[in-house]
């Protein structure tokens, strides 16, 4: 599959973009700045030895043009990053993995947009797209890492069976990470939240831990 991050150039895009190179997607790294997003992308084959040679950088506006986008912005710039480019997103599965959050101290605190959840207002603003909620809770330094020994459970939630088959089906082909289904869209509010939680625990231990869901 042909994937498009916008806002890919940071750690969470280019860890995603690593593993799904890895197996075998076409990935492109958007940014507002195309040169910056191919000297990323270079940074990432590189440091994938060989296995993300599918990764490449443009501009947001290019990566809006592949069959699937997933959105990795910070969450200050997400909606007016999907509003310029709602026709390019018409008609596609747009995967938000967007937390609204704020450092306070050790501590991240999360923020509550007005529809609950960041996930909820790029739906609001994408009307013809299929949004899910994805990826949140993954350490980006262990995504790109291929030999990091990766294990976690990745929660998937979404009001378009499409969506949540089609992000399923990514992420039962990526080594260590399973695919739980969690519902709709509306669950995604409690979902990025929690990415706060995981994130204020990872600073006080000093780790990078990951989420995994026991008896299922």
């Amino acid at each position: 599959m042909n994937i498009g991050i916008l806002g890919g150039t940071g750690p969470a895009g280019r860890g995603l973009a690593v593993r799904l190179a890895s197996i075998g997607h076409t990935v492109v790294l958007g940014s507002r700045d195309a040169q910056r997003a191919e000297a990323v992308a270079a940074e990432v084959r590189t440091g994938a030895k060989g296995k993300a040679e599918t990764v490449s950088g443009s501009s947001n506006e290019q990566a809006a043009l592949a069959d699937l986008v997933i959105l990795a912005t910070p969450w200050e710039s997400a909606l007016a990053t999907v509003s310029a480019l709602k026709s390019e997103l018409a008609d596609k599965v747009v995967i938000s993995m967007v937390n609204a959050l704020v450092k306070n101290g050790r501590e991240m605190l999360p923020m509550y947009p007005p529809r609950g959840s960041v996930a909820e207002m790029i739906q609001a603003a994408l009307p013809r797209s299929s949004v899910a909620a994805s990826f949140h809770h993954l350490p980006a330094g262990m995504m790109e890492d291929l030999d990091s020994g990766l294990e976690a459970d990745v929660l998937v939630c979404s009001d378009h069976k499409e969506a949540t088959e089609t992000v399923l089906a990514i992420l039962e082909g990526i080594g260590g990470l399973r695919a739980l289904n969690a519902g709709s869209l509306a669950q995604a509010s409690a979902i990025e939240a929690f990415t706060a939680v995981a994130i204020t625990l990872n600073i006080r231990y000093k780790t990078h831990s990951t989420l995994k869901m026991a008896g299922l």
